[in-house]
């Protein structure tokens, strides 16, 4: 289990190369939920979303001989971009392994930012590929099964605590684990009364599906959101999860793009799905803790184009 002190060592090895973001008492949303609404904006960080901070974090903790070896990634999207910007900037070189069905902004950015990009027909093939590049001498920067990309989200927790008003109750999205649990780890120390909340889309439910088994298991794939599409969440995640975190919530895709739409309207801020769907189990938690909920919304990335939402505004009817 991460703790506070892994979580400050993460924080100074990182301070200079990412973004401090702000968190800020958003009127627009605390008047559509009817509770006080506190976004932390991971969405302005580098690379567009939290991920930059585990990515540095690793590939500053990393030896001579694993720099020179040049690392490798899997991603739905986000890490591909964090990993691929922040090891041209280290001077590392990279490789990103990434499902076709990710976004092609996505590869774009990896590819300009220098890394080498290699495409899978599912997010399986993408850690099968990461793993046997990994056996071949690369040095491997997972997603989230690792302490040290664990911390370096956890940052996003610090610096929560430190910066926002008082909240009851804080919402994390959920891919494959390593943002929440760095997060409640931070919380869990600084604010010990803060209730933490999950939240996956259908047809990502990887966390959920390991709660209701007892541990990580494989999960069938479907939702649009690739940035919350793990296809397993790990021990350590899980682990994290189920000590730490009061409750993992489910919203559909649909949900989730209307979330967009709505930050966008009542926000002013421009996401992704992977955020969007932090507005539909809100207004869940709102509606159990009542009139004295103070929330907090932990707004990870903004890597969607105005033609993706736009495209699924259309498929769902939200136009």
């Amino acid at each position: 289990m991460i703790g506070i002190s892994e979580i400050e060592t993460a924080a100074e090895r990182i301070a200079g190369h990412i973004v401090r973001t702000p968190a800020v008492p958003s009127p627009g949303l605390s008047e559509l939920l009817g509770a006080p609404v506190t976004a932390k904006l991971e969405l302005l960080q580098r690379t567009g979303s939290f991920k930059a901070r585990g990515a540095t974090a690793k590939l500053l903790s990393l030896g001579a001989a694993e720099r020179a070896a040049g690392v490798v990634a899997v991603s739905g999207g986000n890490h591909g971009i964090a990993l691929a910007v922040m090891a041209a900037a280290l001077h590392v070189k990279a490789t990103v392994v990434m499902p076709r069905s990710a976004p092609a902004r996505s590869v774009a950015i990896a590819e300009e930012a220098g890394a080498s990009v290699r495409l899978t027909d599912g997010m399986d093939e993408a850690f099968a590929t990461a793993t046997r590049l990994r056996d071949e001498g690369l040095t491997l920067v997972h997603p989230f099964d690792d302490p040290v990309v664990i911390a370096g989200q956890g940052t996003v927790g610090l610096e929560f605590a430190a910066d926002a008003g008082e909240l009851t109750d804080v919402l994390v999205s959920i891919g494959g684990g390593g943002l929440i649990s760095g997060v409640a780890a931070a919380l869990r120390a600084l604010r010990p009364g803060v209730r933490i909340w999950g939240v996956e889309t259908e047809g990502a439910q990887a966390m959920s599906e390991a709660l209701a088994a007892g541990g990580p298991v494989p999960v069938a794939l479907s939702s649009i959101v690739t940035t919350l599409s793990a296809p397993a969440v790990s021990q350590s995640t899980y682990d994290h999860v189920s000590a730490l975190v009061h409750e993992v919530l489910v919203v559909s895709d649909r949900e989730a793009v209307r979330g967009c739409l709505d930050l966008a309207g009542h926000a002013k801020v421009w996401t992704e799905p992977a955020a969007g769907c932090l507005l539909p189990a809100a207004r869940q938690v709102r509606e159990r803790i009542g009139s004295g909920a103070r929330l907090g919304l932990v707004v990870c990335g903004g890597n969607a184009t105005t033609a993706d939402i736009m495209s699924w505004a259309e498929r769902f009817g939200l136009r």
